[in-house]
């Protein structure tokens, strides 16, 4: 229960100060404070971990080669505090700038230890995180920079 407390005061605190802009010819979503770049183009698709870390790994978008899937704590940034109690598919918790979101649970590349077979995730529609085994499939959002 604290960690969960300490997530979500971290998560507003990042969201109050969160400064956002998207290039939409690109479709990249720019962190103009951490210098992430977000993939936010239309193909989200369901896909297992390792999957998903192929996938960004062998992305091109924008002339970009470099992008990775990203860990628990980046993937939690963009992240809004919206709908705590319910799932609000209209409008899913994330940062306002993107426009290609499901409102599901996303991968990130942070393995849930001690239990190897599974990794985190963060979920887009009611503001949760967890985890998710890596056989499962789940939506995958890219990122480039930082780390």
């Amino acid at each position: 229960m604290m960690k969960k407390i300490l997530l979500i005061v971290i998560g507003l605190s990042v969201s109050v100060w969160a400064d956002f802009s998207r290039d939409n010819t690109s479709q990249i979503v720019t962190d103009n404070s951490t210098g992430l770049q977000w993939q936010d183009d239309t193909n989200i698709s369901n896909k297992s971990w390792m999957e998903a870390i192929e996938y960004c790994e062998g992305l091109t978008l924008d002339t970009h080669t470099d992008w990775r899937l990203p860990n628990f704590n980046e993937l939690y940034t963009i992240n809004e505090l919206k709908a705590i109690t319910k799932k609000d598919l209209e409008n899913p918790n994330i940062n306002s700038t993107f426009q290609n979101v499901l409102p599901k649970s996303y991968w990130s590349s942070t393995t849930h230890l001690p239990d190897m077979v599974a990794a985190w995730v963060v979920n887009f529609g009611n503001y949760d995180e967890s985890s998710s085994y890596k056989p499962s499939f789940n939506p995958v959002r890219c990122v480039r920079g930082g780390e």
